[in-house]
């Protein structure tokens, strides 16, 4: 069936008629449409772009490709008609193609340092097998790796590198000799500058980004993925931490009351910002919207860019053509304009996903 969409395009700030013919987009009138919504903002599907489908609520991996599906789903409902999973403990490529599914880019598993990393969730490797296992891991996701870029050192007592400068440089060629993209997970500074310098493609969460490493990433047009909401669960984890490890949990503290301006100084300097979450273990699904309001209201970004890293933008960086002609038809409508009170991406209106009505 052949859908037809009218309302004010974002970010083209112009009344136009879309028509869905399957999973494409039509800029021209095609014959037989229903129209399913005429009038309101209609934004290309909303993204994100860290996200963790794989990993159960409380932490650990899922147990079925049916739990991956719920968890998605729970997103998708939100508006999300796109995710990146930045590592996943049980694979789940069966769900690509998925009609129900939010468009799927996926890493495998994490790659970490030997008993430093979340229980189950990553491949654990030394140094010298950091290479192989990029390259494993590549295979297994369909055009990323996540590589642990720094944990809780226990006999330092603090965060540090999960691996030497070269091992890590060496991680990120492996990566990209591979045909795939490589993301960090950082919060320490000295892990996120010998990544960034290394050519990683994104940073994920990148609490210890300095201020002369956040214009290098601008420079590489190295993406940062900031998951605001992950960062404001650091007191509880700081307060876990508190007896055996003092300086580690003040550290952590410091990094999350820095961290708005980071993510500030981040956006001011041109680095390009995608929306992420983080979803999966400790966070929810489905709070996208959440984390674009802190954006917004925390790190200063405008609301017209808020939407672009969790939509156009974001969707263009995973390589999910927008509402162009021959793009692909996702897309959310809301009553208002999300521009004037950003606060209306909570309650969309109209999903579509892949030509097929969602709500």
């Amino acid at each position: 069936m052949v859908l037809h969409v009218r309302g004010v395009l974002l970010p083209d700030d112009e009344t136009v008629d879309l028509w869905l013919d399957g999973d494409r987009v039509s800029r021209s009138p095609l014959p037989g449409a229903e129209t399913i919504s005429d009038g309101g903002f209609i934004l290309p599907g909303l993204v994100d772009a860290h996200c963790h489908p794989g990993i159960a609520p409380g932490g650990g991996p899922i147990g079925s490709l049916d739990e991956a599906r719920e968890l998605a789903l729970v997103d998708r409902d939100a508006g999300v008609l796109a995710i990146r999973d930045a590592g996943s403990p049980y694979p789940y490529p069966e769900l690509d193609d998925d009609p129900e599914m939010p468009r799927l880019a996926r890493a495998g598993r994490h790659i970490a340092p030997p008993r430093r990393y979340l229980r189950g969730i990553g491949v654990e490797v030394a140094a010298a097998d950091v290479p192989a296992t990029v390259r494993e891991q590549a295979r297994a996701g369909n055009g990323w790796v996540k590589l642990v870029g720094d944990w809780l050192e226990r006999d330092a007592g603090d965060l540090a590198p999960a691996w030497d400068a070269a091992t890590m440089t060496a991680a990120v060629e492996a990566a990209h000799a591979a045909g795939v993209r490589a993301a960090v997970h950082t919060f320490s500074e000295s892990a996120v500058e010998i990544m960034v310098r290394a050519g990683v493609d994104s940073v994920e969460h990148g609490t210890g980004l300095s201020l002369d490493l956040v214009d290098e990433m601008a420079r590489r047009g190295t993406a940062l993925v900031p998951t605001m909401i992950n960062i404001e669960t650091f007191g509880g984890i700081a307060e876990r931490a508190r007896e055996k490890f003092p300086g580690y949990a003040k550290h952590m503290l410091a990094l999350r009351d820095g961290f708005p301006d980071v993510v500030r100084a981040a956006y001011e300097a041109g680095v390009p910002i995608y929306l992420g979450t983080d979803a999966g273990g400790g966070i929810e699904h489905g709070m996208a919207a959440a984390e674009m309001l802190l954006l917004h209201t925390r790190a200063g970004m405008s609301a017209l860019d808020a939407l672009a890293a969790g939509s156009w933008r974001a969707r263009e960086w995973l390589g999910f053509p927008g509402l162009v002609e021959g793009g692909l038809a996702d897309l959310v409508v809301y009553d208002r304009d999300p521009r004037a009170d950003l606060r209306v991406v909570t309650a969309p209106r109209r999903i579509v996903l892949r030509g097929r009505v969602v709500r």
